[in-house]
């Protein structure tokens, strides 16, 4: 059967939270989380059945508050448990199972107190899969030390380091292609390089002219030199060049509303999409920067304003788009 252009699969509530499984066996298993403006939330797991064309709905979780992020574990083989993290008002571990998921842990950094400052966003180290790294509005990042127990099958996590990060809120942290730098962003409007090798210090790579928050980053990890950040309400996207500080490499500008999303390709390192408001994905060759001006060379318009947008690691012909109650995966 040839396949199609397109699949969509419209779920029970709004999605923010969305990403594509890494496992080699399963490349159209994708887990996506709601957003519903109250304490009780889902986070789904479904999988596209090729041959008919549809999505079918693997499990459900209940969720407090809607996801801030999801990630699969960064594993191709079927060798380790399928485990899957989430953000919220905490960084939750969860193991997904023939026809289940369940948590097997939440991890908690602040002992002290009841309450707990939200998580932002998080990262999963590509490279050491036992690394992650969480980023909250109290102005700290914190990197996880996971540990699989084989014996019981149970994960749990350790903290290998907290650091305070930002002046403000950190809104967003990922890894580079390394098991020891990562980078952020936040509302002081600047983007910070940390090595764990070397906490004394953080490296400004770069500081937004207006003080305007900074919502997003995105390391491409085919060149970890490039790294695309979002601001608040902005239709554009900078790209930096850290080897060249504080100064914007280039500014992908077509969209015509706010920019929501962004994502590199996980098999090319030149090539980037963007979702905004204005209904549109763009894929960009950012390969002539910064001698030319990129411009988009894909364009697709979905039926409503774009939130959230993936790209497949396993089926890099293949990202995900997510507006409103849809999820949609667009051959590209």
């Amino acid at each position: 059967m040839a396949k199609r252009e397109m699949y969509k699969y419209k779920a029970p509530w709004n999605i923010y939270g969305l990403n594509w499984s890494h496992k080699a066996s399963k490349p159209f298993r994708l887990a996506i989380g709601s957003f519903v403006e109250e304490y009780s939330n889902r986070v789904q797991i479904v999988q596209l059945n090729e041959s008919g064309g549809e999505f079918t709905v693997h499990s459900t979780m209940e969720h407090p508050y809607p996801t801030t992020k999801i990630m699969w574990m960064p594993e191709e083989s079927d060798e380790r448990p399928d485990l899957l993290a989430t953000t919220g008002d905490y960084l939750r571990i969860w193991k997904v199972e023939e026809e289940s998921t369940k948590m097997e842990s939440l991890l908690n950094n602040n002992k002290s107190s009841e309450f707990c400052a939200p998580l932002t966003s998080f990262d999963w180290n590509t490279i050491d899969p036992s690394l992650i790294v969480t980023s909250s509005i109290d102005t700290t990042c914190t990197v996880w030390s996971l540990q699989a127990e084989r014996e019981v099958g149970r994960v749990s996590g350790t903290v290998k380091t907290q650091l305070i990060a930002h002046d403000q809120e950190v809104y967003d942290v990922a890894f580079c292609r390394s098991t020891s730098l990562f980078a952020s962003v936040g509302a002081d409007g600047s983007v910070r390089l940390f090595d764990l090798r070397n906490l004394e210090h953080s490296t400004i790579v770069y500081e937004d002219g207006d003080a305007t928050p900074l919502l997003r980053l995105a390391v491409n990890k085919q060149d970890s030199n490039y790294i695309a950040v979002m601001r608040m309400d902005d239709a554009s996207v900078t790209l930096l060049d850290i080897r060249v500080p504080c100064v914007p490499a280039a500014k992908l500008t077509s969209h015509e509303a706010a920019c929501n999303g962004i994502a590199w390709a996980p098999h090319s390192s030149c090539h980037i999409c963007t979702a905004a408001d204005d209904k549109r994905a763009l894929i960009w060759d950012v390969s002539q920067i910064p001698k030319r001006q990129p411009e988009p060379i894909l364009a697709y318009e979905a039926g409503g304003p774009i939130n959230q947008v993936q790209w497949s690691t396993q089926a890099p012909d293949w990202i995900a788009i997510a507006y409103d109650d849809t999820l949609e995966v667009l051959r590209v």
